[in-house]
Parts: C-alpha cells; structure tokens; sequence
C-alpha cells in the first residue's frame, strides 16, 4: 500500500488456477463502456515479455478483451469495450496459472479517451472519488494506541490492557502475530522471564508459539476489557500537534474505508517504523561504519548489505503421482544449484541488497521464482525426479518474514560494545536479552551462481567463524545476558512514541542481537509499563528515565500480571 497505492488481489494457487473473484455492481445508464484493469507483470523485473501471473477479465460471463496481468509495471491495462444494459452486472476475475496474478481495480467508463493516473496522489485522490471512500472518525480517546499486531504490538497490548489503559491495537492483517502468525509460522527465539526481572516476559509465556494454537491467542485478546483489536487496517497518515502525535489514520483493506483514531500515546509495533517513519521520526537504516560507534563486527566502508528476508514453504508426500509445470519465467537451476529439500530452512534468505521496505514486493516475488522454479527442476529436469514424483507442493507463504528495516531513535543507541562488554554505564536496562549477535550474510557459494541475488544465507554468531555456532541451548544462539535500556524503546523526537520491534533504538550489530521475537515481546511488555507510569504521572516517556526510574524498576520486579490475576488493582500493583 505504502508503494503502489493500495492493497490489490493475488490468485495465490502454487500452480492452480484459484477460483473466480467476483463482484457486482450497478450500471446506471445502458451504454458502452470502455474497461480499464490495474494490474502488474510481477516477472518484469526479470523478463517483462514473461508473464506468470495472468487473467481473464469476464463481465456478464463475456470475456473482455484479451490476457490481462502483463503490464510492465503497476498501471493501467486497458481491457477492451462492452455494451452494457442498465442495472446489476456481475465482474469476475478469471485465473489461468494459480501463479500470483495480481489485480487491485477495474474501471468502466462511457468515455474513451479518459485518462487514469498511474500512481501517485492523482491516483489516491481519484480512488476516493470514485469508490466513495469515507472518513470515520472515531469518538473514543484511548490511553495508548499500539500500531502493528506482531509479537511486540501484541504483548503491549495485552499488557497495557492489564494495567489498565484504555488500549487500541491496529493490525493490517487478518490475524495477529507477525512473524509468528500463521501467515509467517517463525517459531519464537530469545530467553525470557530472566534476572533480574523474572516477571517481564509473562505474557509471551501465556501466547506461547501464536502460529500452532491460533485459538489460544484470541481467547487471551478477547478476555481483555480493555482491549479492542481493529484488523485488516493500514495506517497510513498522522496528524501532530506539535511534535507529538495526535491522530492515527486507517485504511481498511477490505473496504478503502479510512478510519481516525486518538490517542495520548502511540506505539510503533510496525517492525518496519512505518508510524515513525509518518511523524518524522528520526530513524537509521542500513549498516554503521566500523568507527562510528568503535563496533569492530561493522564494516570499514560503507554497503547497502542488509539481513534478508525468508518466505517459508512445505512440500509433502502424496499416495499417488503430482506433477508441476515447467516453468520458463523462474530461476534457472542445475544439478549443481538445486536445493534437494522438501520445505524451507533457516537460511534460506534473500534480498541482501534490496530495500526491504520498499523493495518488498520484489523480494516476495523473486522468493515465488526461486521456490517455484527449484521445485520445477525436482519435479521435471532432475536425474533424482523419481525421488519427487509423489511429493507436491501444499503451502507457499505470501508474506515476507523480515529481519530488518527502519530502526527508530530514542535517547540511547544500543551498540555491540554494549552486548559483549556487559556495558553497565546506563542504569535503565529494562529488558533482558539472551540471544547472540547473529549476523546473516550471503552465502559464497550461492553467490557465484546468484550474484547479487543469492537465497541463501550463513550466519556469524558474535566472534564465532562465520557459518560456525559456538554453543546452542535447546535451539537457542545463547549470549550471555545483558539489559536493553528503557531509553531504546521512545523515540528522541516525537515524544509520546514508544516502539516495540525490530525497529527500536539500535545500531544495525546490535539489531542482529535484539531482533528475535521472544526479546521484543518484552520489550511490548516495558513499553506497557511505561506508558502505564506515564499516564499515572502525567508525564512523557522521556521523563520516566529522568524522574521516575526507581518506580520503573519496582514496576519491572513486578512485571505484567497473568491472565489469572484478575482480582488486582494496576495502581497498586506497580
């Protein structure tokens, strides 16, 4: 949405041509109509004169015009022309390969010649024109807005509900979780409920891993009273008064309608610092140079090289023979290159060159042409075929795991030196951290057959060779422990942000260290103690450190109250 203008429709079929999308809509005067369609090649990057994922357009069950779904970039494709009778038509969207067609809006007009903006606020602005989009504006006022439904938005949520806090939480997707949804399915890394607070880390405990029992998470958010949960909505715009927020902005996926929402504090649990990124907030993206902050695992020269992101995928075994097509639009593969597996592993990564945020499409569909074309070669062209003559592709995931992307500013930058040396010159270390200094780098193999568009990833764990892990703990890269300040968790110059994620106050070694989900549910659980504190003191994020760092530190042996403890007053309790 943040690039392209909107959300769109994808025939996510692994192959299969998915079943119609369709809708209806009334003509309000018999006439010929000239049809427009928006839509994208998603191949052209690569080769513009493939296309993978194309369609049929049919009003009325007519078929108008010809293939649909190759344009060369995202933009207008017109269709053809059809004479249409006054009244309810019926529109259907008509898939021919199962392989990631996209379509975000059709148009029909009486005028030939009309000309549609490609992109931009043209676009927006004609988008709200003509599908009549509306602004609600929301009569609550809460105490905390958290804006992202991952793991970090998550745990500050249900915390802040607990202690409290009238709390809205905005998700842009159907299910919450991130990358730990079931639309991701990471597994959790990063100790918690660690000395010295033992009690920070509860609510991750409750959540478990959200992706194996779904259900479990909507019972813990739906005995929250006050909590609401808003999904399927995109925030998009902010409106300041001052330095601070005041108002959020949503677009409703499903519908375009927009949605305002005001809060006395706001946290941005994005992953990507998108609410930051819209209040101008200060933030950093890409690697530090090795003297900036004296961090001897930086490099010396500046690189745009940065931590991928993974697309995971499963295969399984049928009882009787599959076949998948061969593919001219997909990577290339050999014997020599082929991944003989059955579904993803940890490293299997990409995108160590892009722009993870808005070069995030690409990095999804160039994952489609890797797994699709891998899987083509095992199943058509490998002298092992017979090993997968049985084996089928039975789930491709559509969202981006991310490792990396903006990370915000707050009035302390955690760096390397302060994971290795066990810097103890901050005193407002509030969240304990476990995991390693995990660097992911492309693989030097990969890259001589893939350069600059490797898939494949080795780690480099602290001052372990790369490739190497010194030592692992049930699954986990263990380091030893060191405290996250509360000055990494609010932004320095919007002053009633917090952030909970990968996009908190940290160089890009550090990153590497604080970016695991077990890690930023605690971080979700002090932000909700911080605005708790905050609200109680009528005070900013900033002055918890400056004046009220002994009731933090109380609050924090406390920690967030279980699911169980609903007899407790949060006043007291901290």
């Amino acid at each position: 949405m943040d690039q392209m203008g909107s959300p769109y429709l994808m025939a996510h079929g692994n192959g299969r041509p998915v079943e119609d999308a369709t809708t209806s809509l009334l003509i309000d005067r018999t006439a010929v109509y000239h049809v427009w369609v928006r839509t994208y090649n998603w191949n052209a990057p690569w080769d513009s004169k493939l296309s993978p994922g194309v369609f049929r357009l049919l009003i009325e069950n007519k078929q108008i015009g010809d293939i649909l779904g190759t344009s060369p970039q995202w933009g207008w494709q017109y269709a053809g022309k059809i004479r249409l009778q006054k009244g309810k038509v019926q529109l259907a969207l008509h898939d021919l390969t199962g392989f990631a067609g996209r379509c975000d809006a059709i148009v029909l007009s009486t005028d030939a010649s009309l000309e549609l903006p490609a992109s931009g606020e043209e676009l927006s602005v004609l988008r709200r024109q003509l599908s009549g989009t509306r602004r609600i504006v929301s009569k609550e006022r809460y105490d905390l807005v958290v804006v992202g439904g991952g793991i970090g938005g998550l745990c500050t949520s249900i915390a802040a509900a607990r202690l409290g806090l009238k709390t809205l939480m905005i998700q842009n997707r159907p299910v919450v979780g991130g990358n730990n949804s079931p639309e991701v399915s990471i597994g959790t890394l990063g100790g918690i409920r660690k000395e010295p607070y033992p009690e920070i880390g509860n609510v991750l405990a409750e959540l478990g891993n959200i992706y194996k029992d779904y259900a479990l998470t909507e019972r813990i958010i739906s005995a929250e009273k006050n909590l609401t949960v808003v999904y399927n909505q995109h925030v998009f715009a902010v409106d300041k008064q001052g330095e601070q927020i005041r108002t959020v902005v949503a677009k409703d996926v499903m519908t375009g309608e927009e949605y305002e929402y005001t809060g006395s504090f706001f946290s941005d649990c994005t992953g990507d610092g998108n609410l930051g990124y819209l209040a101008d907030a200060d933030y950093r993206m890409g690697r530090e140079l090795r003297n900036e902050f004296n961090e001897d695992m930086a490099p010396e020269v500046n690189d745009n090289l940065t931590l991928g992101a993974t697309v995971k995928w499963q295969a399984h075994q049928e009882d009787t023979l599959s076949s998948f097509p061969e593919l001219p639009w997909a990577v290339k593969f050999t014997e020599r290159t082929c991944q003989k597996v059955m579904g993803f592993v940890w490293y299997w990564e990409t995108g160590f060159y892009k722009n993870q945020i808005t070069d995030a499409e690409q990095i999804r569909d160039y994952w489609f042409r890797i797994i699709y074309g891998n899987w083509s070669y095992l199943k058509n062209n490998a002298s092992f075929k017979s090993e997968y003559a049985k084996s089928a592709l039975n789930n491709v995931s559509y969202i981006l795991g991310k490792r990396e992307s903006r990370r915000l500013m707050g009035d302390y930058i955690l760096t390397q030196r302060d994971i290795i040396e066990q810097n103890t010159g901050y005193t407002d270390g509030a969240v304990v951290a476990t995991y390693s200094i995990d660097q992911h780098f492309p693989h030097p193999e990969n890259s001589v057959y893939f350069p600059r568009e490797e898939f494949l990833s080795i780690q480099k764990h602290n001052d372990n060779p790369i490739g190497k892990v010194e030592k692992m703990v049930a699954g986990q890269n263990v380091n030893k422990p060191y405290l996250i300040p509360f000055r990494c968790l609010y932004s320095r110059n919007v002053p009633n942000m917090f952030m909970a994620g990968r996009n908190i106050s940290v160089t890009r070694i550090a990153l590497a260290s604080t970016r695991v989900q077990g890690t930023i549910g605690m971080m979700g659980e002090v932000v909700a103690i911080g605005a708790f504190l905050c609200k109680k003191n009528g005070c900013q994020p900033k002055d918890i450190y400056k004046t009220y760092l002994p009731a933090l530190k109380k609050a924090l042996i406390e920690g967030i109250p279980s699911k169980n403890q609903r007899d407790f007053n949060p006043v007291d309790h901290l």
